[in-house]
């Protein structure tokens, strides 16, 4: 009995040492390289005007890859993140706080950052109404809330929704719900349409939404007009999945970051495909880029809980220590990218 409980043991660590070997190897092979790509992009307006301005930018991708490269769509921002998260969407454009979610939940990286067409590497989120509307100012939007149907945009958009609930409600203790006669939710396209024709009286939209539809639907742009401006936002990001194999990695980091800069006449053809879209090109980013949406977050998160009134004391003064914390942490951090 002795020797067979001896051979079985020896067996088991046998087994076990096998097993480890097998593991190690495995964790040590090279990731099989992507065979295809899908595109991820986010509905800030119809999928069909979004197809038209990015098609012959992915067909350049396509071929600087040598694999399929299609576009991904869905009714919001979340379909593209929950894409990513299921890894049917493996490279996106995305806003800051998209992209923030994709890199929380759906094994998402920044790597590059667009530029507009400007140089510039921000943009602005807006407040607009119809240019007969009576508003002139955000006081204005405010003083009169009860007699507004408001348009705020997609909840996992930086501009349309997390910078003026933040800047225009929370620093203003405004619970939007409770303030003005309606709240719906659209993405800019949307707002924007929906301002010019009077179906709401002031909506969230952004300068790089605003210019595009200034040049894809005039009649109805012009019908707008600009009330309140956010301070500046970062330019959005491509966030890619982090488990792509290192060599594709390598050719997409190296499209993105030529892509538009060559001084000859493929780089203006390159820069006359981009135009559309508001961009002139990218360069190098990383999810530090995703601070300052991190701090926003924290800030309205910090806002409702100092004025919720049902909250017991001792519970409001743990959670606004611990939100102070996450602050201090985030601030610390920041100080030390920008020391870099």
């Amino acid at each position: 009995m002795k020797s067979m409980r001896r051979s079985l043991l020896v067996a088991a660590v046998a087994l076990s040492a096998l097993s480890s070997q097998v593991f190690a190897a495995a964790k040590e092979a090279p990731k099989e390289a992507l065979k295809e790509l899908n595109f991820g992009i986010i509905s800030t307006e119809s999928s069909k005007n979004l197809a038209n301005d990015f098609a012959p930018f992915l067909a350049d991708m396509e071929k600087a890859l040598g694999i399929p490269v299609k576009a991904f769509f869905a009714s919001d921002y979340a379909g593209v993140i929950e894409g990513m998260r299921f890894n049917k969407v493996q490279v996106a454009w995305f806003g800051n706080k998209s992209a923030m979610e994709a890199v929380d939940r759906s094994n998402g990286e920044v790597f590059v950052q667009s530029v507009a067409t400007d140089g510039t590497k921000g943009y602005y989120s807006l407040l607009i109404t119809h240019k007969d509307a009576p508003y002139k100012n955000l006081q204005d939007v405010l003083k009169n809330s009860k007699d507004i149907r408001f348009g705020i945009g997609d909840p996992n958009s930086t501009s349309g929704f997390l910078v003026p609930s933040y800047y225009v409600f929370a620093l203003n203790n405004v619970d939007p719900k409770a303030a003005f006669k309606s709240v719906t939710n659209s993405n800019h396209e949307g707002n924007l349409l929906g301002v010019a024709a009077k179906q709401l009286d002031v909506a969230t939209n952004n300068t790089e939404n605003l210019e595009r539809l200034q040049k894809s639907q005039p009649e109805k742009a012009a019908m707008v007009r600009e009330i309140w401006r956010s301070p500046l936002i970062p330019s959005d990001p491509i966030v890619w999945r982090k488990d792509i194999d290192a060599a594709t990695k390598k050719k997409i980091a190296a499209f993105f970051l030529n892509y538009g800069k060559g001084k000859d006449a493929e780089g203006q053809r390159q820069r006359d495909v981009i135009k559309p879209l508001l961009w002139a090109g990218f360069d190098k980013s990383d999810d530090n880029q995703l601070l300052p949406i991190r701090q926003l977050e924290f800030f309205k998160e910090r806002t409702k809980v100092s004025n919720d009134t049902t909250m017991a004391d001792a519970d409001k003064k743990a959670k606004l220590a611990d939100l102070d914390a996450k602050l201090a942490a985030l601030d610390k951090q920041m100080k030390a990218v920008k020391k870099k």
